[in-house]
């Protein structure tokens, strides 16, 4: 049930197109965050921190390279992780 939810929720991904963009938009915006981040905080409990600034930089000049389903991965997989460790770190 759960699998095939998210392969649901993959091909309406798909097929909307402004969600994909604003999804990589915001894969850009928090990989560019997170590069200013560590550049005054080299050592933050973030983890994959430089995997995060290498995708948004792969997303900026090799769009060709970053697939939809790559986004989708990091989407349901990484940005949850993401969130709780930010919000770890803010408190």
């Amino acid at each position: 049930m759960f699998f095939s939810r998210i392969k649901e929720d993959f091909f309406e991904f798909q097929k909307d197109l402004k969600t994909r963009k604003a999804v990589k938009r915001n894969l850009e915006i928090i990989g560019e965050a997170l590069n200013r981040i560590l550049k005054i905080m080299p050592k933050i409990a973030i983890s994959d921190s430089r995997k995060i600034v290498d995708t948004r930089n792969r997303i900026i000049h090799g769009y060709d390279s970053v697939t939809e389903d790559v986004i989708w991965f990091i989407v349901i997989k990484y940005l949850p992780k993401l969130k709780i460790e930010v919000e770890k770190f803010l408190e």
